[in-house]
């Protein structure tokens, strides 16, 4: 029996075509399965960068207040040039007329995902913006 098995597998040269559709089949229930999981994935992380970014920024924006007693003059490129020179300024924004003395409004994006932070005392908000 083992003979035949063997003459047998030395004279096929390839596969099947229902050995190669069961093959893709597969690959496509796999692929089906894998690209919503690694979309989702994706959405979650380009988020999670955006709050991320904004904590990156706090520490300098909070210096700025140490320094000056007011969050009014504030710019992203003077915070850069004065407290953070890895502040890449096209990723972050201040809200236009929302600094006081006493309040701030700044805004990460990243990949199409922002995240806003609007004063000293407000939480993170991801999807959030400043006006």
């Amino acid at each position: 029996m083992l003979d035949t098995l063997r003459k047998r597998l030395r004279s096929e040269k390839g596969f099947t075509l229902i050995e190669l559709l069961v093959v893709m089949i597969i690959l496509a229930i796999l692929t089906a399965i894998a690209i919503p999981s690694y979309l989702s994935f994706k959405d979650r992380a380009n988020k999670s960068a955006a709050g991320a970014d904004v904590r990156s920024i706090i520490p300098s924006v909070e210096s700025y207040f140490s320094d000056t007693g007011s969050y009014t003059g504030m710019t992203v490129a003077g915070l850069k040039a004065s407290y953070d020179q890895a502040i890449n300024l096209s990723l972050y924004a201040l809200g236009a007329g929302t600094q006081t003395a006493t309040n701030y409004c700044i805004q990460a994006t990243s990949q199409n995902q922002t995240a806003a932070k609007a004063g000293p005392s407000s939480q993170i908000v991801i999807g959030g913006t400043c006006p």
